[in-house]
This record gives structure tokens, sequence and C-alpha cells, in this order.
């Protein structure tokens, strides 16, 4: 049974460090400076320094009393709802293939994605909107760009539509040449023509979802605007939000979450949320990806991310959208417990890190797995990306092991031939 009808995937790109963020390690306090036990260590870009702290105090939240950095310390105060995973594994240290395998199973390009499944298994509540929104972050996309919401081998009717606050969809009003009356007869000539069309190449996926595409972008010519009319919004949400920031990134990435509100208020299935965007202005400057200077960075990452995340899942739950949405937080994998050497960063680290679920028949506040002292590696109830989909598509109320599409002599799954749901974390 469906636990769940819309999922909203926050995913912040450039791997988000689970030791500053979420994952506290007093341990790892204690021992700050010294070396990590185990001997000299060399990782994705070359040796290790000494075990290094977070720049950030952590503080028990809610009634649960979890302990959350203050880099995201309004998502603390709404801890009480959210259900952490802290031992998650996987299989890539690069980002191009660790973005492509949290978004599709799978770190070779050309997967469909988990909102494309989605999308194949369940289609959509709103005929005059997209089944599934990608929310590129306000600075771009993410390092592998549209196969983070591409359909891959299934029809291309179940990719991602991207768009948000700032940048609307393009080339979609009508021109001001031509009036309505022509405009709806025009359309409906075309629909007739494409019909005819279509009858002579029934198998044809593609001339299907071209035409569909069509028509579906035909009406969004009034239901776009309106859904993405974020000013219409009163002035408390925005506020709460933080729409209202002076921070440009801030504001603008308040929007998208309003923006992926409004979405799933309409109907949207899958809606998934960037934050963090592809290199521009330097290594770790517009994403996550804190090799050299991580506290500076991250200061600025933490501060655009934390009160809009958390005004979302707030919002979401005084609107009653939070107990049929389910709202997921991951990257695409973690980082060390260690500063490079000659560095004030962490390299990269898939051994074990977090992401975090919220909403729609998810067990909450609930903590599932752990690493070990330093964060290093998972240590209790190790999991899987394969396992995290799993669980995700349960709470969709579809069986990974049956969801599956015939193709080049495979039956293919989102989780391939591995995955288990985590049943623990299932209220």
């Amino acid at each position: 049974e469906a636990k769940a009808k819309n999922v909203i995937v926050i995913f912040c790109s450039g791997a988000a460090s689970q030791i500053d963020t979420f994952d506290f390690k007093p341990e790892l306090i204690k021992r700050n400076g010294q070396d990590l036990p185990g001997g000299k260590l060399v990782t994705f870009q070359g040796e290790q320094g000494k075990l290094t702290k977070s720049p950030w105090a952590f503080r028990p939240y809610g009634e649960s009393g979890k302990m959350i950095s203050d880099l995201v310390k309004n998502i603390g105060e709404q801890s009480d709802d959210i259900c952490f995973l802290h031992s998650l594994t996987g299989k890539t240290n690069t980002h191009g293939p660790g973005e492509n395998f949290m978004s599709t199973g799978f770190t070779l390009d050309g997967f469909p994605s988990m909102g494309a499944w989605t999308t194949y298994a369940l289609g959509s509540e709103n005929s005059d909107l997209p089944a599934y929104v990608a929310i590129p972050d306000p600075r771009g996309t993410p390092q592998s760009s549209v196969n983070n919401w591409g359909c891959g081998f299934l029809p291309a009717a179940f990719q991602g539509t991207d768009f948000n606050a700032n940048n609307p969809i393009r080339n979609l009003a009508r021109p001001s040449k031509i009036s309505p009356t022509e405009d709806r007869a025009t359309r409906e000539f075309l629909k007739r023509m494409n019909e005819r069309h279509q009858t002579k190449f029934l198998g044809d996926t593609q001339l299907a979802a071209r035409i569909s595409s069509y028509e579906l972008a035909a009406k969004m010519q009034s239901s776009v605007p309106k859904v993405a009319a974020i000013n219409d919004e009163p002035k408390h949400i925005l506020k709460m939000y933080g729409a209202d920031s002076t921070n440009q990134l801030k504001s603008d990435f308040a929007k998208s979450c309003i923006l992926a509100r409004r979405l799933v208020e309409k109907g949207v299935r899958f809606v998934q949320l960037f934050n963090g965007a592809y290199q521009t202005g330097g290594e770790g400057v517009s994403n996550w990806d804190g090799h050299k200077a991580l506290e500076r960075q991250y200061a600025k990452h933490g501060e655009m991310l934390d009160q809009p995340c958390a005004a979302l899942l707030k919002d979401l739950k005084q609107r009653g959208l939070l107990k049929d949405t389910l709202v997921v937080w991951c990257t695409e994998f973690g980082r060390m417990p260690t500063f490079q050497k000659g560095a004030s960063g962490r390299d990269h680290n898939p051994s074990g890190f977090t992401a975090w679920m919220a909403g729609a028949g998810v067990k909450a506040p609930y903590t599932f797995g752990a690493t070990d002292d330093f964060s290093y590696k998972a240590a209790e109830k190790v999991s899987t990306v394969y396992d995290f989909h799993a669980t995700i598509l349960q709470l969709l109320g579809l069986d990974h092991q049956r969801l599956s599409f015939y193709h080049n002599g495979i039956e293919r799954r989102l989780t391939d031939v591995h995955g288990k749901v985590i049943q623990e974390i299932v209220a």
C-alpha cells in the first residue's frame, strides 16, 4: 500500500559533508589533530592530513535531542519530523558517476532516473503540468546535468522537465500577433493531424512522446505561469522561506523551495530540487565540494540551504501535505574525517555518509545506522543506495523487484539486481 503520493528530493550536489551537518562524532572532536588510526591514508585527491573536527558546534534539537550542526540549525529544529540514515555507502568517489548512482542507480550515463521510474509506474495527478519536474540550482545544473532527471531507455515522456523560479520554461508564451482563437484552432487541427499520422507508427514511443509533449506544452502555457508565480505568496510565507533575503542565492533557492511545494500542491508526482551546481568560479564555490576551504565555502552553502529547506518541511506540515509527501535529502557521497594534507577541506568518501527522509510513511524522529567513531566508514546497519531506492519505491507502493523495463535483452530495474527495503524506517 502506498504511503506517499508525491516525492520531493533535495539533492545537495558536490558531496555535502556528513561530519559538518548531521553526523555527530564526539570521538572525532576528542581526537582532533591526531592521525586517523590505521596508518597513512591516500584518497581521491591524495594523501590525508590529521583528523579534523567540524568548525561548527553540534547541539541537541527537538524532543529527540538529535545532535545537529549549527551550520544547519533551522533543519535541526525540524528534526522531530526527520528519519536520519547514517550508514549509506556508495560505489564511486567521483562526482559525475556519484550523481548518476544516486539519481539512477547506475554510475554510467543513460539509465532512467528515479523520478522517471516513478512517473513510468504511477503517472500524474495533473494533466496540465509535467508529472516530473527538476528544479536546478539558481547557479546552473549539477555535474551530471540532465542525467539526473533523464528517462534513459524509458519512453521519452517520462523524463523530467527542468525549470526554476528564475528560469521559466522557454518559448512558452503565445506570440502576440496570434489571437487566442487562432491559437486554439491551430492546436486542434494539429492534434487531428498527429493522431492520423500516429496510426501509421503505433509502436513508436518517441513519436508518441513528441506528440504528448506538444499537447502538454499547450496546456502549460496557462498552468506553468500560475504555479511559478512565487510573488503571489503571502509576505509571511516568503519571509519564512527566506525569499526576502538580501542574499540573492538564498532568496533564489528559497523561491525554488516554494515552487517545489506549489508543484506538489498541484499534483506533480516527483520534484527533484538541486542545491549546488557544477563548478562555476572554482572548486567548491558553487557546490558542496569542499576540498580546500571548507569553512569559508560551507558557511555560504549552509546559509543558502538551511532556512529554505527547513521552511519547506514546516510549510508542508502546516498545510497537511507532509502526510502524503515524502521529502528526501541526499548527496552523491560523503567526505573524510581528516583534512587533506596541506589543505583546509575534506576529500571524497563513499564508505559512509548520511541522507534523511521526512513525511509520508517514515518513522520520525528516528535514527537508522551509524558510521564508526570518526564518520569514516559505515559500521552499524550498513545500507546501500540500492536499499535507499528500494525504500523510496516501497513508500510509493511500488515493489522495486517488479518495477522493470525490458531493454537490450535485460529486464532493467532502478535497483539493478540488488536492494532491500529498509523496513526498520517504515512507519
